[in-house]
């Protein structure tokens, strides 16, 4: 009876002094988790005890507690999974004595089984925790405690060291007046962490994933504007010249330089409109080259469209730059190429690869969200024409940011030419209010029906000079 006891008493105070050391490891993390809480000054509500320990000049600014919090509980949920996960090995073993005694342990299953269960998730917290950014005093700004903004809130560490503030090397200002460089991300990334870690987890200098779809659903959500990334972007297999510019404007490109894996269609002919399975619904017959060439140059059955060569002659010669802001495959800016005026058509792929088409064409995408401002000075467009995109879905706040910033690009005496927006008959007052309100000239302003409850609405307004 001794000697069966004696393994069993032996295995007993090995796992017993298991529990007393991981025992030990979650309360020293703890306690210093919770002293560097205590440097910081998170416990330290009197003013003069926060003097005395920082000076009187540090501030409490730009500390992201919120951040700080969870990635501190991070840590601490991991301490205690790892510490729940052992406790319940330890029940189970004392459960099953009989059988434990009779297994033989080798070493080998032993180390594994201590590399496994003990050894790697006490890595990963004690990684977690040396990620925890705490706030710094920074002495060449008064002394102010300073934090790197969103350090904490993210992981993965191609975001952690894309987002900490970049110091000039010669240690002097800069062409911008800055002692740093902070790149920016925005603010709805916090709120999109998953697909953010998943858009910036990739091997460095390697090839991207393809995986634009998800940068371009980040923008849409409002991450916008993204990370750099520091790898390679994928082309199509088999990646041929462009036609010369006196062919491209009104030829189908080649479908081979276009990656198509994440499109219905897998070609441009199976874009047609006659296809009901193409998808995507707005821009119809967009990529049919017969039905683009009579846009904005024959006359139709609408008595509110305007011609390109009515536009351009109120403002003979002085046209030279502008913007088409819509949905298409930049047939507006090839017609106006051929006046010799230089257009710049924003596009998102929204089911097919509408900037590739313009690209392919030799014409500008822009490839910008509803959400951006627009990456132009102030003043500095001759024209603005929208056509297809906005029309009574959206909503009416968001429509005035967006035309205060065309209005802030656009130069005096610049044109907005407003081109088929329609919305439902009873909203048409509030749209209406939201054109008018800059008090542009009217050089044509003209309402049509479009069913029983929706009307069209065109007009071509001149910015008046505000000096």
């Amino acid at each position: 009876m001794g000697k069966s006891c004696f393994p069993k008493c032996r295995l007993g105070r090995i796992m017993g002094w298991l529990q007393i050391v991981l025992g030990g490891l979650v309360i020293i993390i703890s306690i210093l988790s919770l002293s560097r809480f205590y440097s910081a000054g998170f416990f330290l509500q009197d003013e003069d005890i926060c003097r005395h320990f920082y000076g009187s000049k540090v501030v409490y600014e730009g500390i992201d507690v919120v951040a700080l919090t969870a990635r501190v509980e991070e840590v601490l949920n991991k301490m205690e999974t790892l510490q729940d996960k052992l406790e319940s090995t330890v029940q189970r073993m004392e459960k099953s004595k009989e059988d434990l005694h009779k297994s033989n342990i080798s070493k080998f299953e032993y180390k594994k089984f201590l590399e496994d269960e003990v050894i790697r998730p006490l890595y990963s917290a004690h990684i977690a925790l040396r990620q925890i950014r705490l706030p710094r005093i920074d002495e060449n700004e008064n002394a102010t405690l300073k934090e790197d903004p969103l350090i904490n809130t993210f992981v993965v560490e191609e975001i952690r060291k894309y987002i900490t503030p970049k110091e000039n090397r010669v240690g002097k200002i800069n062409m911008y007046g800055m002692d740093k460089i902070y790149s920016t991300i925005g603010h709805a990334c916090v709120l999109m962490k998953r697909e953010l870690e998943e858009y910036m987890d990739y091997d460095v200098g390697s090839y991207c994933k393809d995986d634009w779809n998800l940068g371009q659903k980040l923008m849409i959500h409002g991450c916008d504007p993204l990370p750099r990334r520091r790898c390679l972007t994928r082309a199509s297999k088999l990646y041929l010249k462009p036609y010369p510019i006196n062919e491209s404007l009104w030829r189908m490109p080649e479908g081979r330089n276009v990656r198509w894996s994440n499109y219905q269609c897998r070609n441009f002919e199976c874009l047609s409109s006659k296809n009901p399975k193409r998808g995507y619904s707005k821009c119809t017959g967009c990529f049919e080259m017969e039905k683009e060439k009579l846009k904005w140059v024959s006359n139709t059955s609408l008595p509110i469209d305007l011609l390109i060569k009515d536009v351009l002659t109120i403002k003979p010669g002085e046209i030279r730059i502008g913007l088409d802001f819509g949905v298409g495959t930049g047939t507006f800016a090839a017609r106006m190429r051929e006046q010799n005026v230089t257009i710049v058509s924003t596009a998102l792929n929204l089911g097919a690869p509408f900037n590739e088409m313009i690209a392919l064409r030799g014409l500008i995408p822009l490839y910008v969200t509803l959400n951006q401002r627009l990456p132009f000075f102030d003043n500095t467009m001759d024209l603005i024409h929208t056509t297809g995109f906005m029309d009574g879905w959206i909503d009416l706040q968001l429509l005035d940011f967006i035309l205060f910033d065309w209005d802030r690009i656009l130069r005096p005496g610049g044109l907005l030419w407003i081109d088929q927006f329609f919305c439902k008959r009873k909203d048409l007052d509030d749209y209406m209010y939201m054109f008018l309100q800059f008090r542009y000239r009217k050089h044509r302003w003209a309402i049509a029906p479009k069913s029983k409850d929706e009307v069209f609405l065109s007009g071509l307004l001149e910015k008046p000079p505000r000096s």
